[in-house]
């Protein structure tokens, strides 16, 4: 059994700023090395009975066997045309049999490899990982400003994603550098994520020839040899809800299946908006169109690595606005996890991903009520784990710090309980007896640093301490480790020859990229 707070890799950095209470602050802030892939070792939450689970399974088989989902591709058609699905015009059949044939050929579990081989993860079976948000095009940034995020502020993210342990991922776009031209703005997203962080990171698919790029920029890092057959980059291809995969997802998935690099088939789901106004009727629409995607990327290439996959909130039926942490989220949750281990399928799902425009109290709320279900539904990759607010279109720097601290705790929780000490807690009682207390016990003294979750921006003086302090709120102290963590950042070693090939290929592309899309 794996204890978090034992597991949990020591400070590699011992250089102090400063002493007291400032100088223990700044040392907590310093880089540390990642915790290693979480293997959960708690169970899973099953919410219904098998009998249910097998209701939404058939279900899902006559939505794709009768309905069908639409594949805008000619190439995707004459893929699936070959297979012996019903096909017409750019509607596919596909019969449950061909359909369960492609999903069996995806492996259960793959290794996710990292430019540091420290940082390496395993996804799938029963390891769980933490990857930051992506895609916003705002920031809240260390002055508590709303404002468009900026390359700089890219960078930033990448380095506390890197420094902050819990995170498994850099992801890529966690706020997107608006002041660059879209058509070359995924070089300098891909070079961020690759320079300013040695974890792994996840890849492009708003064309095939950025997918093309991605994979170019990979070869330059890890060797192409290496890539060819070793997982690097995770991608994210959404299905547009209801039933419908379209060109731009399909030749994605083209480009990083046929160079066996996972992808995520995750349908973007607005429940209510975009599918049924039902919880269990949503799920059983987006298990079809996900399983689609799945199956299409065995088309391409028969045992690639894929992780299935959702993003389903509740559409707000007063505004039509994304809700992020109501119950029904997470039931879906936990009913695509159920889905998720029928299939034997590596999934995917979003764990602090929120509705409110700060971080304040709704902001915890509904990450708790989103990220207890992702743990217990047995998620592999757990995305949207730090920063978001505003339904994604804002990226905070407070929130992404406070976030990241909680999935120490988190990582404890699905860690299980360690019975490791218990022979030597039980002495300590012995040694203490009635009306003494366990603060100077030997078992104390060596246990106390790790025995607990120990929180940092988290405030747990007296009203007296902490009005001295400044009187800060949690946002508040959020911006504050955020500030002192980039003031310490030490960038993970990265081979220069490696770092020129990275410029010059960025350079050449962007002589030849227009500034502008047509």
């Amino acid at each position: 059994m794996t204890d978090a707070s034992t597991a949990a890799p020591a400070n590699t950095h011992s250089r102090r700023s400063g002493g007291g209470r400032d100088g223990r602050r700044a040392l907590r802030a310093t880089p540390m090395a990642s915790f290693p892939t979480l293997v959960r070792e708690i169970p899973v939450y099953n919410l219904v009975p098998d009998e249910a689970v097998e209701l939404i399974h058939d279900e899902s088989m006559k939505i794709l066997e009768e309905v069908g989902c639409e594949f805008r591709d000619d190439e995707a058609i004459a893929m699936w045309k070959a297979a012996g699905a019903n096909v017409t015009g750019t509607r596919v059949r596909i019969d449950r049999g061909l359909l369960m044939s492609l999903i069996a050929k995806v492996p259960s579990e793959f290794t996710l490899n990292a430019r540091n081989p420290e940082r390496t993860v395993k996804v799938g079976g029963r390891n769980q990982v933490f990857v930051p948000m992506y895609g916003a095009p705002y920031v809240r940034d260390l002055d508590n400003v709303r404002r468009y995020g900026s390359l700089e502020d890219l960078n930033n993210f990448h380095k506390l994603a890197y420094m902050l342990p819990a995170l498994h991922s850099s992801s890529s776009i966690c706020v997107e550098p608006m002041e660059i031209p879209v058509p070359k703005r995924h070089l300098h997203i891909i070079q961020s994520a690759l320079t300013y962080s040695d974890k792994p990171f996840m890849g492009i698919v708003t064309s095939k020839e950025r997918a093309e790029d991605v994979m170019k920029m990979s070869g330059i890092v890890f060797g192409e040899d290496y890539v060819k057959d070793n997982t690097v980059v995770v991608s994210i291809t959404n299905c547009n809800s209801p039933l419908v995969w379209d060109s731009t997802m399909l030749d994605a998935m083209k480009v990083y299946a046929a160079h066996n690099q996972p992808v995520i088939c995750a349908p973007f789901a607005l429940c209510g908006a975009s599918t049924p106004a039902s919880a269990v009727g949503a799920v059983a629409q987006v298990n079809a169109e996900a399983l689609a995607g799945v199956a299409f990327t065995q088309l391409i290439r028969a045992g690639s690595p894929v992780i299935y996959g959702q993003f389903m909130v509740a559409v707000d039926m007063k505004s039509g606005a994304p809700m992020g942490g109501t119950p029904e989220a997470a039931q879906m949750m936990y009913l695509m996890g159920q889905l998720a281990r029928k299939y034997n399928l590596p999934w995917r799902t979003s764990g602090f991903h929120v509705g409110s425009k700060l971080n304040d109290a709704q902001a915890g709320y509904e990450s708790n009520m989103l990220m207890h279900a992702a743990i217990l539904s047995g998620a592999n990759y757990i995305w949207h784990v730090a920063g978001w607010l505003e339904a994604g279109l804002c990226c905070d720097y407070s929130k992404f710090v406070t976030d990241a601290e909680q999935l120490v705790g988190w990582y404890k929780y699905a860690s299980g309980v360690s019975f490791t000490d218990f022979k030597e807690a039980m002495a300590a009682i012995r040694e203490v007896g009635p009306q003494g207390h366990f603060l100077g016990t030997q078992h104390t003294l060596e246990h106390f640093e790790k025995a607990f979750f120990s929180p940092s921006i988290m405030d747990f003086n007296s009203f007296e301490q902490w009005s001295a302090e400044g009187a800060k709120d949690h946002a508040t102290r959020g911006r504050d480790k955020a500030r002192l963590m980039l003031q310490n950042y030490e960038a993970p070693k990265l081979d220069e020859g490696i770092a020129e090939g990275l410029r010059d290929f960025i350079a050449r592309r962007e002589e030849v990229l227009p500034d502008t899309v047509s």
